[in-house]
């Protein structure tokens, strides 16, 4: 799943809690990411009840900053990731 918030996301904490929020979740591998449009992209790999999870608390979540719209793809994993990272 990759997914575009959009909103106050950048210099909030927004990828830290993102991270935080998929080693919660568990199972998940990664990335979240800040793009020079001020959204951050989150590329999430692992079971589609958990990647759910995680697209649930980026929409509706306790997040940092103000999230004002989050766009979702869903695609067949690639691999290749080392756990959940910020990038």
């Amino acid at each position: 799943m990759t997914a575009w918030v959009r909103g106050l996301v950048q210099e909030v904490g927004f990828r830290w809690f993102t991270r935080a929020n998929a080693l919660r979740i568990g199972g998940l591998a990664g990335f979240a990411v800040n793009l020079g449009d001020g959204r951050v992209q989150v590329v999430a790999e692992g079971a589609k009840d958990r990647c759910d999870q995680l697209l649930e608390w980026l929409r509706t979540g306790d997040t940092p900053g103000a999230v004002t719209g989050v766009t979702e793809i869903w695609a067949t994993p690639r691999g290749g990731y080392d756990g959940f990272e910020i990038r």
